[in-house]
């Protein structure tokens, strides 16, 4: 077999040259960047995002207020004391040294402060069982949560000696405290199985150690350097912990898949008699062009998070662009020196029976390049009868995506978040229950020129007592000053408590009611109303906005990425509808098993009733880019084939059974990492791994197996339909030169090969 002439054109090419023919240069400049990305980031720290660039509307503008004026909110805890049975009454003698008792140890640990007895505050429900105790802790809010045993502690005594009475702690610092000890590692130990868990698909994939450590290798070092650079970057764009989780996942799959498709190209062509140099050069001229396309589309499906204006979002975008440009990079620039380094010793490792390649090279069986049995039965049925698989797999997507229309979304409350198996979860309902919106009142942030003036205390009053007579209300509404600052802190409990939907309507009327007819009547005064209720409808109310701008970005940017890349009109509209089915796909599922609770116990998620308000605009971006690493990657080679000579069907069997391996592989390392997220007690974060695990699953078979080929089955010669007058685009497609590709033989069976 002859190699024939591979001189190839294009980006991917010459750097995968270059790097082959400087294997100790490129990888040295590789290291070189990753120990001066981190150590440059170490040395520079990271700025966090603060509460205000987190938040949107008038929950910004108070956290604002709050910076400006200094002021250090301590954390706030509650202590409820609350008769079992209803036998004991907040007036009886037991009641009241029950109470006293309380007030006395918490205040005897020396780490709280501003203890408030129920009897003064006048937080004793309705029915005269339950009382709220109320006291701060002493020192930094955020670090509370490690001081705050001793008060437990003291409270759970007070409620060994009083039988009768439920006892029970809740507020920032002890929920801090209980999260921490039941899930402080949860995360934690997903993001490190990750790793193990994508190294064992690989070593399956592949059969050998040295190549599946390779792909690892990449990710992590990627990951590394992406590391250091947030850092550095921060000080632009400050950062977030979970900027630094999502660039942990997009990295490990982006990486991995980047240098999956490469290798396994490599390999394929040294596998069809090809010398090391000659796959090496080949598999840069073609998988590492889909790479650097998949990898530019991936990146501005990442920017699209900018256009939010939430800064959490912009973090999460900034750290997965960045991510994925290192990934890209190192995988048409070091891989390729690797690979020359190690030869044959990329099959170093090797475990015979995981070694597919060299076992039907002895046994004289099917050719690499004829890739996977079951796909090419498939694609057979798909070929054969295209329009009957095209509305058969449409409709079901469809009838999966349908759920996705009736999408309720908001920011998840304590007890959808976790449940009720913590015992912290069931005072926070009780709480809720004894006075609706007391474990998360409505804040009122006043700022005056001067808080202590009369008009300002005279609205203050007003307010106090319009916001219970207005039904937003039922009390009591707690004011506490900051003279020094001329602020004030007003706490409203909202009517509807824990229900999100009847809160928000209460929230409503407090802001466009009662606001305005008292304190919106004292000039100069600002009095924005926040708290969870308001931070959820504000950050609805600004993702809403953003939806519409972030999805028109993504989809024209990476319809001109498409059209540029395959010089096909047809293979850009195809694209962008396949991944916007997927999406929907997606949606659909998420919907149906955590608002609807259909196969809700499978996962762990009875009762939530809502999707994460930040999710779904997440998901279209995370899903949108991933989605095209397997798009671009199966295209290309349709196209290739297409290329060399053979029928757009021919090419279509070609492309898509010989990337199924790789495609494979690739999905289940991802649907295997998303999957570890989908098993954590959080249920946010079981959403999010559910709805990447789902949809990269559902685009790896039925959209890319079988719609893709139907459509372009169809299509035909269509598919690559370009009109004229687009014709003066810049050229991008540089492949492989189609005269520089071996002679047409065929094999035994009279089948047209190229080798």
């Amino acid at each position: 077999m002859g190699n024939g002439d591979t001189r190839v054109r294009g980006i991917a090419a010459r750097a995968g040259g270059w790097s082959a023919r400087h294997r100790w240069a490129a990888v040295g400049i590789w290291v070189l960047f990753v120990v001066l990305a981190m150590g440059i980031g170490s040395a520079a720290g990271t700025v966090e995002v603060k509460d205000s660039d987190q938040l949107s509307g008038e929950t910004r503008t108070a956290a604002r207020i709050v910076e400006d004026a200094g002021i250090d909110e301590p954390a706030s805890e509650t202590v409820l004391v609350q008769s079992k049975d209803g036998s004991v009454k907040a007036t009886d003698a037991a009641f009241k040294a029950a109470v006293a008792a309380v007030v006395k140890a918490v205040d005897g640990t020396g780490a709280v402060t501003d203890v408030t007895s129920p009897y003064d505050s006048h937080t004793i429900s309705k029915d005269g069982r339950s009382a709220l105790v109320q006291f701060d802790m002493r020192g930094d809010s955020d670090t509370a949560g490690d001081r705050v045993e001793p008060v437990l502690k003291a409270v759970e005594g007070v409620g060994k000696e009083h039988s009768s009475l439920r006892i029970e702690e809740i507020g920032g610092a002890s929920m801090m405290k209980t999260f921490n000890d039941a899930f402080g590692d949860d995360f934690q130990q997903a993001e490190y199985s990750a790793v193990p868990v994508a190294l064992g698909i690989l070593l399956i994939a592949f059969g050998a150690l040295v190549a599946a450590l390779l792909p690892v290798a990449l990710a992590m070092t990627a990951i590394i350097a992406t590391m250091g650079l947030m850092s550095i970057v921060s000080h632009i764009q400050p950062m977030d912990d979970q900027a630094s989780s999502v660039m942990l996942l997009v990295g490990l799959a982006v990486g991995v898949d980047y240098c999956l498709f490469y290798l396994r190209r490599e390999r394929e062509e040294r596998a069809a008699g090809r010398d090391p140099e000659t796959a090496l050069r080949i598999a840069a001229a073609t998988s590492g062009r889909a790479v650097i396309v998949s990898g530019v589309t991936v990146c501005v499906a990442m920017a699209g998070m900018m256009f939010t204006g939430l800064a959490t979002f912009q973090a999460m975008g900034l750290a997965s662009l960045m991510v994925v440009a290192v990934a890209m990079v190192g995988s048409v620039t070091v891989l390729p020196a690797l690979l020359s380094l190690l030869g044959e010793r990329v099959e170093k490792g090797r475990i015979p029976f995981l070694h597919p390649d060299k076992r039907r090279k002895k046994a004289g069986g099917r050719r690499a390049e004829e890739g996977s049995r079951f796909w090419s039965a498939v694609l057979k049925v798909v070929l054969a009868k295209p329009a009957v698989s095209l509305v058969v797999a449409a409709g079901a997507l469809l009838a999966i995506a349908a759920p996705a229309v009736g999408m309720k979304t908001q920011n998840l409350t304590l007890d959808q978040e976790f449940g009720d198996s913590l015992p912290i979860v069931q005072t926070y309902n009780r709480v809720n229950d004894a006075f609706p919106g007391g474990s998360e009142p409505a804040e009122v942030i006043v700022k005056a020129d001067d808080i202590n003036a009369a008009e300002v205390k005279t609205a203050l009053e007003q307010f106090k007592q319009q916001a219970v007579s207005s039904g937003a209300s039922r009390g009591p509404v707690e004011i506490k000053l900051h003279d020094a600052q001329n602020v004030a802190y007003v706490y409203v409990p909202l009517v509807g408590g824990s229900d999100l939907d009847k809160a928000g309507a209460s929230l409503d009327k407090l802001r466009d009611e009662v606001r305005p007819a008292t304190l919106g009547k004292v000039d100069g005064l600002q009095a924005p109303i926040t708290g969870q209720v308001a931070g959820s409808q504000d950050f609805n109310d600004q993702l809403g906005g953003a939806v519409a701008p972030v999805f028109a970005f993504v989809v024209v940017f990476a319809f001109l990425l498409m059209l540029l890349s395959f010089r096909s009109l047809t293979i850009a509209v195809t694209s962008i509808a396949l991944n916007l089915l997927s999406v929907g796909a997606a949606y659909g599922i998420l919907v149906a098993v955590f608002q609807h609770g259909w196969g809700a116990s499978l996962v762990g998620a009875e009762g939530v009733g809502a999707i994460i308000t930040w999710l779904p605009l997440f998901l279209f971006v995370i899903l949108f880019g991933l989605s095209m690493d397997y798009h671009v990657f199966v295209v290309s080679r349709i196209r290739e084939a297409r290329m060399r000579g053979r029928t757009t069907n021919e090419a279509i069997e070609h492309g898509v059974v010989t990337t199924a391996g790789v495609v494979t592989s690739a999905a289940v390392i991802m649907v295997a990492v998303f999957a570890i997220f989908g098993t954590l007690s959080m249920q946010s974060m079981k959403q999010m791994g559910v709805g990447l695990a789902a949809a990269v699953l559902i685009d790896a078979t039925i959209i890319r197996g079988v719609l893709l080929p139907a459509v372009m089955a169809l299509l035909g010669e269509r598919n690559w339909y370009l009109p004229k007058w687009l014709h003066r685009l810049p050229d991008l497609t540089h492949d492989e030169s189609p005269e520089a590709l071996p002679p047409v033989t065929r094999d035994d069976e009279g089948e047209r090969l190229r080798v």
